[in-house]
């Protein structure tokens, strides 16, 4: 059944009438172009708009220039609104429910909740994708353990503004220094973060010149580069894949201006949905962050799995690291860096 205005509200009537959970839910705004939406939903961004097109193809906004979903399939379309609807009750629910604070069970409130709508349609919330097959088992361990444990000091820069990451087949934390400007007689030398703050004999002043200096590593598979600015802006695409680099991850953080951003590249392109710069600031706990269906499914999977495996995380940076780590594996080694026996070096220009 190809998809109208009039096809989707009959059916989203039969799905409230069928439930006390939607007693009274509406059925978002619909149009017939993204630009509509700020004329029915105003300027403020975030609420679900649908976009109807003449072909039956559904598009969830939540913004005129940020699409959410596309879809032919009349029961997606109906889970995706159930799930905006839900949302604004589970806050109301969890706000007031005992246990940890209201944080802590949002989460599972929004799928209870869906349960009591569609069973099916609680399992795909909880799997955070959009088939209905059930989440992997919890990870059983301590999610500040491997990657999330930097977090919260990263928001403030601290120890470094960037973390960068580089998989690929026989790569090197050297070879990636070096690459990007650091000094080839410290890498040499097998130079210690510790070195760097007692250097000339304790008159080095590291929180002075951090900013020509960085750390490096390997770990869970992939070599790993923290600095504040590399000299003139690093290697490009082509450089890295000459020494086999295949994906890239990069994490910024600018807390003055709260500007926090994720890029991941696979095979020299970037994989983003053609959303452009990726702000982690952008994720809000609930809500999958990424475009459904696309190319970063897999992390919307691996966030909600952090959602419900660990509702006592109450910082959604701690929970997208430790999805971060659970989908990539991406790791950084906690006690080398705290107590600075990771390797580093200053940057070969300033050292000159």
């Amino acid at each position: 059944m190809q998809i109208s205005a009039y096809t989707l509200k009959r059916a989203w009537h039969q799905v409230a009438a069928g439930s006390d959970v939607l007693d009274d839910a509406m059925l978002p705004p619909t149009g017939t172009s993204p630009d509509q939406y700020e004329q029915h939903m105003g300027k403020p961004h975030g609420r679900l708009f649908l976009v109807l097109d003449d072909d039956g193809t559904v598009r969830g906004h939540i913004g005129p220039y940020r699409e959410v979903f596309i879809t032919q399939d009349l029961d997606q379309v109906l889970y995706y609104v159930a799930e905006d609807a839900v949302r604004a009750l589970a806050e109301r629910i969890a706000a007031r429910s005992p246990g940890i604070g209201p944080v802590a069970n949002l989460v599972s409130g929004q799928a209870e909740l869906l349960d009591r709508i569609n069973p099916a349609w609680g399992s795909r919330f909880r799997n955070g994708g959009l088939d209905s097959t059930q989440p992997s088992t919890a990870c059983g361990r301590d999610p500040l353990e491997r990657l999330a444990w930097i977090a919260e000091s990263w928001r403030e820069q601290v120890p470094y503004t960037h973390l960068a990451f580089f998989r690929g087949e026989n790569i090197s934390a050297e070879q990636i220094a070096l690459l990007h400007g650091a000094d080839p007689a410290q890498i040499a030398a097998v130079t210690r973060l510790a070195d760097l703050r007692t250097m000339a004999d304790g008159t080095f002043d590291y929180e002075n010149i951090g900013w020509e200096t960085c750390c490096f590593g390997q770990a869970g598979g992939w070599a790993f580069l923290m600095y504040h600015e590399t000299p003139d802006f690093g290697p490009g695409l082509e450089a890295l894949a000459r020494l086999g680099v295949t994906e890239t991850v990069h994490l910024s953080a600018t807390s003055a201006k709260a500007i926090y951003t994720f890029d991941y590249m696979r095979d020299g392109r970037h994989i983003d949905d053609d959303w452009g710069t990726l702000e982690l600031i952008g994720y809000d706990r609930g809500r999958a962050p990424y475009y459904r269906g696309g190319q970063l499914d897999f992390l919307n999977q691996a966030i909600r799995r952090a959602e419900l495996d660990h509702p006592e995380l109450t910082s959604e940076f701690e929970l997208y690291f430790h999805a971060l780590e659970d989908a990539l594996d991406l790791q950084l080694p906690q006690q080398d860096i705290q107590e600075g026996t990771v390797r580093a070096a200053q940057w070969a220009r300033h050292n000159n």
